[in-house]
C-alpha cells in the first residue's frame, strides 16, 4: 500500500471521527456545553493576524 493511500485512509477516518462528535460537549473534557459559556461569544475576527499599518 503506498504512502498516500494510507495518508488518505487517515484522513478520511479522522473526519469520519470528527463527524460522530457531539456538538452540545467539549471534544477534550468531555464537560457539557453550557448556554453562559465564554466561547459561545468568539468570533473569527478575534484571531485575525494582519497588522495594522
Amino acid at each position: 500500500m503506498s504512502s498516500v493511500s494510507k495518508f488518505v485512509i487517515i484522513l478520511v477516518a479522522a473526519f469520519a471521527l470528527a463527524a460522530c462528535e457531539n456538538p452540545q460537549r467539549y471534544p477534550v473534557s468531555g464537560e457539557e456545553c453550557g448556554a453562559e459559556d465564554p466561547v459561545l461569544d468568539v468570533d473569527a475576527s478575534m484571531a485575525d493576524c494582519m497588522p495594522n499599518i
